[in-house]
């Protein structure tokens, strides 16, 4: 799941969406420009954020957009501490301010904090009903903690009040997946795909037609993966397994080897190109596949299956 702080932009949340500021001279400001700025890299905004605090010049919400800004800034950058300490100030200076309470919310759920979370985003629903991400966000959260009832009412409320809410529809995608709605999640990761093209909505949609046994169009999917992020591992490595389903060795092998050439630590990789090779009956190559993928996990049963077949014990 991905969760969202006032600033939507990627995976676990990226958009800094300020509520209405007052006008001043400042607006001007390229500091303040940047602080606020919707593209703004993590460093560069607590940076810029740091420089609008320190002059002194804002006030009220403008200055609590400021620190909720820079809280946002530390959390990308994962310094939580000093992000919750940012937000504190934010919502101590504007109690009101309904992004200040949802960003803290996220710094609370990484921490895995998800009753403070939840609460937090209690309290930006409160102020702010129709706040779409704050919903998405407690979505979230009550998926972690289990309740996937909870979190799919959260998610179609983020859904109803932005539809254009990319995110939401893939978490809600990946809800109906953990309730082995097949038909559901693919509407769902679709919408995704059609407003945000983007790896892992590619990667949760051919899951689902793994599982559903449309092994087409899953590879389908995992072969999107390697041509917009082709140095993702995951991509590779979901369409091997899905050729090696289809019986198609030499392909499973092929993709198998760009997996391992992007992440050379995962053991199933080299169990599968492994079995691949074993099936192809390169023995030599199989053995010592197995053999990686044990030194990785040394219970791995069916690599020590593998050897076995080969005549090795292990």
């Amino acid at each position: 799941m991905r969760i969202l702080p006032c600033l939507a932009a990627a995976l676990l949340g990226a958009a800094l969406i300020l509520p209405k500021l007052p006008q001043a001279a400042a607006a001007d400001d390229p500091s303040w420009q940047t602080c606020v700025g919707a593209t703004t890299a993590p460093g560069d905004r607590v940076a810029s954020c740091t420089t609008v605090i320190d002059g002194k010049t804002e006030t009220g919400r403008r200055l609590a957009g400021a620190y909720c800004n820079r809280g946002h800034g530390l959390t990308e950058k994962r310094e939580l501490d000093a992000a919750l300490a940012d937000l504190n100030e934010a919502i101590k200076l504007d109690p009101a301010f309904a992004c200040a309470y949802t960003n803290r919310g996220r710094v609370y759920a990484f921490k895995q904090d998800l009753d403070h979370a939840i609460a937090d985003y209690d309290e930006a629903i409160r102020i702010d009903p129709a706040f779409a991400m704050a919903y998405n966000n407690r979505g979230d959260a009550w998926l972690n903690k289990g309740d996937l009832d909870r979190a799919l009412a959260d998610l179609s409320l983020a859904i109803k009040y932005n539809p254009q809410l990319s995110v939401a529809y893939g978490n809600r995608g990946f809800v109906y997946y953990r309730k082995h709605d097949a038909a559901h999640a693919i509407a769902d990761f679709t919408a995704e795909i059609r407003l945000e093209p983007n790896v892992l909505a590619y990667i949760n949609r051919g899951n689902v037609y793994r599982d559903a046994e449309q092994l087409d169009r899953a590879a389908a999917d995992y072969g999107e993966v390697t041509k917009i992020a082709p140095s993702d591992a995951r991509g590779w490595r979901n369409r091997g397994l899905v050729r090696l389903f289809q019986g198609d060795n030499k392909g499973g092998l092929a993709d198998y080897d760009k997996a391992l050439q992007y992440d050379p630590a995962d053991v199933n990789s080299w169990n599968n190109r492994g079995q691949a090779k074993l099936r192809l009956g390169d023995k030599k190559g199989a053995a010592a596949d197995f053999r990686k993928a044990l030194e990785l996990q040394p219970d791995l049963k069916t690599a020590k299956a593998g050897l076995a077949r080969l005549g090795e014990v292990r």
